[in-house]
């Protein structure tokens, strides 16, 4: 049992959210250059499964008011967020090459590429937001 001075333990993050001032252009994204099908989506969100996480896509300023859940299930507080946010996506050592040959036909830039001290590869470009999405192969951290 946990000291009240010291926090039970976590699991691993399953949730991660990005903000689009624009959903369908969002959606298009997505599913065009990283492949991603919506698991579930509304006029406020789309949510992607992304291997053993979900990747929550929201409308900025669409969530800044707490949601009441249908059935008594609850509510979810107010969030949001603005400005160029990072998101980093685990690919296969092997699939490294297929990736930017893939941003390449999708027009997508490729903005940086970063060879890490365990020789995990990272390659970062930009959604229609500007947020800073990161393709990284295995090695980059202890979990990775």
């Amino acid at each position: 049992m946990a000291s009240p001075h010291q926090a039970p333990p976590l699991g691993s993050i399953i949730e991660s959210v990005l903000y689009t001032q624009d959903m369908a252009r969002a959606r298009e994204f997505f599913a065009r250059v990283l492949g991603l099908t919506a698991d579930l989506e509304d006029e406020r969100f789309t949510a992607y499964p992304t291997g053993n996480t979900m990747l929550l896509v929201f409308q900025q300023g669409q969530t800044g008011e707490t949601v009441q859940l249908p059935h008594d299930m609850g509510t979810i507080p107010p969030h949001d967020g603005a400005g160029r946010q990072h998101l980093a996506l685990a690919i296969p050592a092997g699939s490294l090459e297929a990736w930017e040959a893939h941003l390449a036909g999708q027009g997508i830039e490729i903005e940086g590429r970063t060879r890490w001290p365990k020789d995990s590869v990272s390659l970062y470009f930009r959604d229609p937001d500007g947020h800073l999405l990161e393709l990284v192969t295995p090695g980059l951290w202890p979990c990775y």
